[in-house]
């Protein structure tokens, strides 16, 4: 694994925090004021002076007014920077598990020492670049439910679940988990080849303008920008729109995961995210040029998934 992990006491720090606010949740009974003050909030660690602080006050910021839940995950390896909400809640995936299914897919081939046939390279390419459902839905087939469970195990990834009867789209996830995966991908380890790392990148690099919304809102110019979203509307729970994008190149080296659901639509779910990520890009990269930043499309698109009633 690459030797700029974030070190132990950063992430003890983190866990400890996340304990503290856990302890002041809410009992039953208690008003809307009173749970408003004592709702978890953005935790920070950094060996950057100052940096926790500001972000954790500016992630907050971000997240006033807004009504749906929201599970954050961020790694920064330059300034070994860690921040969390919630990020050990499981959500339903909708199409960010592409990028799970993708990992299984890569992680297979290597254990059989072969590469991807033209048929594989053809359904990943349109499964990351467009979110094509069907794709998925044949590689998902073709992977098993347990070579996913097996790849998930090999990667850490302990928290995530496998949809079941097909649905991958209902796989439950944690903003850690998904964390973990991004680390995978963007820090040589004996999970994912170089190869494999940089072909998932290359996919997450390249998606339409239409899907490139979410994290990457605010990234500043000269940053490469690799993302996955995904949304999924249900009777329990309304939206859910999730987010993962990873940045590299240019001094860049960091990772970001929003997780949101019970949103009343999904524009307010992407909003959510959007506010959250321009708040990270913004004080991870505090000389960026203001004409620089990614503007992501007003019009996002992303494909519905069809799952069951709940």
């Amino acid at each position: 694994m690459t030797s700029d992990r974030i070190p132990r006491h950063p992430r003890t720090a983190v866990c400890a925090a996340l304990t503290a606010a856990v302890v002041a949740a809410p009992v039953a009974g208690a008003g809307p004021a009173s749970a408003a003050a004592t709702a978890p909030r953005p935790v920070c660690v950094s060996h950057q002076s100052g940096l926790a602080g500001k972000m954790s006050k500016d992630l907050a910021n971000a997240l006033r007014g807004r009504s749906g839940t929201v599970a954050i995950s961020l790694r920064d390896h330059t300034t070994h920077t860690r921040c969390t909400l919630r990020a050990n809640q499981r959500f339903d995936s909708a199409s960010v598990v592409k990028v799970a299914v993708l990992g299984t897919l890569l992680w297979d081939a290597q254990r059989h020492h072969r590469g991807l046939t033209k048929r594989e390279k053809t359904l990943t390419k349109a499964m990351i670049t467009k979110s094509d459902n069907a794709s998925t839905s044949k590689l998902w087939k073709q992977l098993e439910p347990s070579g996913v469970k097996a790849f998930l195990r090999t990667a850490g990834m302990d928290a995530t679940v496998p949809g079941k009867d097909g649905y991958w789209g209902l796989t439950r996830i944690t903003a850690n988990d998904q964390e973990r995966l991004l680390d995978l991908i963007t820090h040589p380890n004996t999970v994912l080849s170089d190869g494999s790392r940089t072909y998932i990148l290359s996919l997450m690099g390249k998606v339409i303008r239409e899907q490139r919304w979410g994290t990457p809102a605010g990234a500043p110019g000269g940053t490469k920008i690799h993302v996955k979203n995904g949304w999924l509307e249900r009777s329990s729970h309304g939206w859910r729109v999730h987010s993962i994008g990873a940045f590299t190149g240019g001094g860049h080296d960091y990772t970001l995961t929003v997780l949101t659901q019970d949103d009343r639509t999904m524009e307010a779910g992407v909003a959510t995210i959007e506010a959250v990520a321009r708040a990270v890009h913004r004080d991870l990269n505090p000389t960026a040029r203001a004409d620089t930043l990614y503007a992501p499309t007003d019009r996002p698109e992303e494909a519905l998934l069809t799952v069951p009633e709940d």
